[in-house]
C-alpha cells in the first residue's frame, strides 16, 4: 500500500511540473522557431503589472482526488470505513490539487499599451520578461503564428 501512495504523489509531482508552462517573451516555443514574423514599430505609451490567473485543465483535481482517496482507503482497515474515508479523502484530495494546479500556474504579467506609426493603439499582456519597459520607449511587436510579444526596438 505504501508503494502505491508513493507511486501515486510521484505522477502527481510530474503531473503538476509538466503543467507549468512559461508564456515568457524571451521563451520561444520551438515552433516558432525559423518562421517569419510581422514587424511593428510602436512607442510604449503606459505599463502596468497584471496577474494572469492559474490554468485549471482538471489534471490537479484528478491527481489530487487519486491521492486522496488511495490515502484515505488505506487508512483504516474496516472495510466499509476505508469506502467512506477513501470517497471523503477523493474529494479534499481534488479540491487542494485543483487548488494546487491554479495557483502553480499563475503569473506576473505586464499590460503594455502601444501606440503604433499609424496612430492606431494596442494592448498586449506578456509574462515579465528581462527586459524592463517603460513609457516613452520604442518598441517591437512581433506577432508569430498568432502569438504576440513586445520588445525594445533595436537603436
Amino acid at each position: 500500500m505504501k508503494k502505491v501512495v508513493n507511486l501515486a504523489l510521484t505522477l502527481a509531482v510530474a503531473a503538476m511540473l509538466g503543467a507549468c508552462a512559461s508564456s515568457s517573451p524571451d521563451v520561444i516555443a520551438r515552433g516558432d522557431a525559423q518562421r517569419m514574423a510581422q514587424v511593428q514599430d510602436g512607442v510604449v505609451l503606459t505599463v502596468r503589472p497584471v496577474v494572469v490567473d492559474g490554468s485549471q485543465s482538471g489534471i490537479g483535481a484528478t491527481v489530487g482526488g487519486v491521492v486522496g482517496a488511495v490515502g484515505g482507503y488505506g487508512a483504516s482497515g474496516v472495510q466499509r470505513e476505508a469506502q467512506v474515508l477513501g470517497v471523503l479523502a477523493g474529494v479534499a484530495g481534488a479540491a487542494a490539487g485543483n487548488a494546487i494546479e491554479r495557483f502553480s500556474t499563475r503569473e506576473d504579467a505586464v499590460e503594455i499599451l502601444v501606440q503604433l506609426k499609424g496612430g492606431d493603439r494596442r494592448a498586449i499582456v506578456q509574462a515579465k520578461a528581462a527586459e524592463i519597459l517603460a513609457p516613452g520607449d520604442a518598441v517591437i511587436i512581433v506577432t508569430t503564428g498568432g502569438k504576440v510579444r513586445v520588445t525594445k526596438a533595436p537603436k
